[in-house]
């Protein structure tokens, strides 16, 4: 019986770190969000991945990442260089950010002061336009939420955070060319589905990729208004790869999977 025990121990020993490697696969399983992508991006490809809710991991041909709508409940699973937050609700900031972040930018100012943030790292660079959101008493708020724009790879990407209302010609100004929109969706939080489709109208990015989605009923809602004047594509996973040659020439509404 002796050889037959160990051949099955040799058979084990050699399986083990096999086994052992393929649980490795999915360190995913518990965090919850996509994990950075290790192929190497183009120089004129910026990488989007939808974390869910109002979250984007973005990732330069540099390596650099950014992580929009930074918060405690969802989570990219890396550490971000550049994290941007939104006053809105708990699920826009954080309360506890990773202290490894390099620039954690607030969206909203202090002392009666819009946030005002234009920084730099690596082939990224991150710039904001401060917006008013309502506050819990019906009233306004001045400057509680930023658009924060990020620019990469000749590409600029704005996040419109938990924007409540149309845009003044002042903000389009400030917001510039714009190729790559992410724009939430819900029709109630934010701002209306009307107005968000007079908005993406206005600002004419060439491509738009929404969040704050709330389920697909509200998704649908708001795409049956989006098809009145845009193109719908479904992206059919969780990230895309963003290049200029790649804008498509119409205004195109691209759904990335998540919620």
């Amino acid at each position: 019986m002796r050889p037959v025990l160990s051949a099955l121990a040799l058979l084990l020993a050699l399986t083990a770190p096999a086994r052992a490697a393929e649980v490795e696969k999915c360190p995913d399983m518990v965090a919850g969000g996509p994990t950075l992508m290790k192929a190497a991006l183009a120089a004129d490809k910026v990488r989007l991945t939808f974390v869910g809710h109002s979250t984007f991991l973005i990732e330069t041909p540099g390596g650099v990442t950014a992580v929009t709508d930074y918060n405690d409940y969802v989570h990219a699973s890396v550490v971000p260089d550049v994290a941007t937050m939104n006053k809105a609700h708990s699920t826009h900031n954080s309360v506890h950010p990773d202290p490894k972040i390099k620039h954690l930018l607030k969206g909203w100012g202090d002392d009666g002061k819009a946030a005002n943030w234009d920084i730099t790292e690596g082939d990224l660079r991150v710039r904001n336009v401060p917006t008013n959101i309502r506050d819990w008493a019906g009233g306004t708020e001045y400057d509680g939420n930023s658009i924060f724009v990020f620019e990469a790879a000749g590409l600029c990407i704005a996040h419109l955070g938990h924007l409540h209302h149309r845009l003044t010609p002042d903000h389009l100004q400030q917001l510039r060319h714009i190729d790559v929109l992410l724009a939430p969706v819900d029709g109630s939080y934010t701002l209306g589905a009307a107005g968000m489709i007079e908005t993406m109208a206005t600002i004419r990015a060439p491509l738009t990729i929404p969040m704050h989605i709330f389920g697909p009923t509200t998704l649908e809602r708001f795409l049956a208004l989006a098809r009145e004047k845009f193109e719908v594509k479904f992206e059919g996973a969780r990230f895309v790869e963003v290049s200029r040659a790649s804008l498509p020439r119409k205004q195109t509404v691209l759904v990335l999977e998540g919620r």
